[in-house]
């Protein structure tokens, strides 16, 4: 289970002990007071007007001069945060916004743009940046004024670093490099009075429901409306009856494999579900293996990452996968692990280290280190492990974690986990990688 880089690894390992618990976007429970000032009760179902992360994660919904901060919580007032956006003469509200996604321009990436009327305000750490607020047309020429709703869209999951508006049943695409504008019109699609985006899925909001859609062709797939107080809230009566994150991420249960492909985003394998991090700030959401791997679904026994490439062993198969946005099984595969790899199954563990192409497979108390440059691949190195079982195993710039049980132990390199009698000292899982308080 490879780790490219200390960025990788910094990734991989952080923990992020304010991350959302549950599958989706919600949080602990938190019962408001119904004489607090100003007072909106999201479970009551609102129709929010913008949606967006700040540069930090947090979650911004607005409705008129109110703001919620995260998926649980009261509101507080717009110009607690955002005064300039509001005045004796504009009273506060947000038409809609977005986080700016372009890393070829630090000037702006990860700062939000609000639009109020036929203005645009850009904020980065609650602080208004200078110049601002401009005519929308300045910025963005021919997007029109008066907005529903916008979202960022970044390059891979457009075809360029985007952002797509929303007025009506028009979206218009803006290119941010080129500055190049596409309408269209997509009539299956519902009005949208908030546009948001997560873990590279787009959401559009209408009333108190919400609706997945393709950035890109606008497309619709499964069943929607849902009801957003099911998934990006947490609403007495409106439990969605899943708590797959919490379980997953919580559990005491060994981890199946756990690995960082080359787009540094890691992936914690149990059962029938898999944990991913993006970023500390997102944190690790669970969902079903079947939804990213649908040849493979559940029970797998090994994953490592190399050269662009995702390698899951499952029984005596080995299944490879090109990375991306998307994952695609290479064409002629699976194969056995003996095709592969030149060994005979099963394998409890496998990793590469860095740009090393030497991949570790850990079977029972032996680790045998097979060349993936070699043709045809075989053993060139057997080392006997102070472990009787390892359930997965991860290789970063710091050294290797193994995972047994609940826990995990630290070694620098390979060849100390090799020939090193002496256990580390145990880190849990749950709590010390995972970002649980048990």
């Amino acid at each position: 289970m490879g780790l490219r880089s200390l960025s990788c690894l910094c990734l991989a390992l952080a923990l992020s002990q304010g991350a959302p618990p549950h599958n989706g976007p919600m949080e602990d429970d938190h019962t408001p007071s119904p004489h607090h000032e100003g007072f909106q009760d999201r479970c009551e179902g609102i129709e929010f007007d913008a949606i967006t992360p700040d540069e930090k994660g947090i979650t911004f919904f607005f409705k008129g001069d109110r703001l919620w901060k995260g998926f649980h919580g009261l509101s507080e007032p717009l110009n607690s945060s955002f005064h300039e956006m509001v005045d004796h003469h504009h009273p506060g509200h947000v038409d809609a916004a977005f986080r700016m996604h372009h890393e070829g321009r630090p000037e702006e990436h990860d700062h939000i743009f609000f639009f109020k009327d036929d203005k645009v305000f850009s904020y980065y750490n609650y602080t208004l940046e200078e110049g601002f607020p401009k005519d929308i047309q300045e910025l963005f020429p021919g997007v029109p004024t008066y907005l529903d709703a916008a979202v960022e869209c970044p390059k891979g999951e457009c075809v360029t670093d985007s952002v797509l508006f929303f007025k009506g049943d028009e979206i218009y695409h803006f290119d941010i490099k080129t500055k190049a504008l596409k309408r269209k019109h997509w009539a299956h699609l519902p009005n949208c009075t908030a546009a948001y985006r997560w873990l590279e899925r787009y959401y559009c909001f209408h009333e108190h429901q919400f609706t997945k859609f393709h950035p890109v062709t606008g497309s619709v797939v499964g069943t929607y409306p849902k009801d957003a107080r099911k998934y990006f809230m947490k609403c007495p009566k409106f439990d969605h009856g899943s708590n797959d994150t919490e379980r997953e991420r919580c559990s005491h249960a060994h981890l199946d494999a756990i690995t960082v492909d080359d787009l540094g985003k890691a992936y914690a394998f149990r059962g029938r579900f898999y944990m991913r991090l993006d970023t500390q700030r997102d944190g690790w959401h669970a969902f079903p293996i079947a939804t990213l791997w649908k040849e493979v679904t559940s029970g797998l026994d090994s994953v490592f990452s190399y050269e662009g490439k995702l390698y899951i062993i499952k029984g005596d198969q080995v299944y490879i996968y090109k990375t991306g946005a998307t994952y695609t099984l290479i064409e002629g595969y699976p194969k056995t692990l003996k095709e592969e790899l030149g060994i005979d199954g099963p394998v409890d563990a496998a990793f590469v280290c860095g740009a090393d192409s030497t991949v570790h497979v850990i079977q029972g108390r032996n680790m045998r280190d097979i060349d993936l440059l070699a043709t045809p691949r075989t053993v060139v190195k057997e080392s006997r492990l102070p472990f009787p079982k390892i359930d997965s195993a991860l290789c970063g710039s710091d050294g290797v974690r193994v995972f047994v049980g609940s826990e995990y132990f630290h070694y620098e390199t390979p060849m100390l986990l090799a020939y090193s009698r002496i256990r580390p000292e145990p880190h849990k899982t749950s709590l010390d990688m995972l970002g649980c308080d048990h």
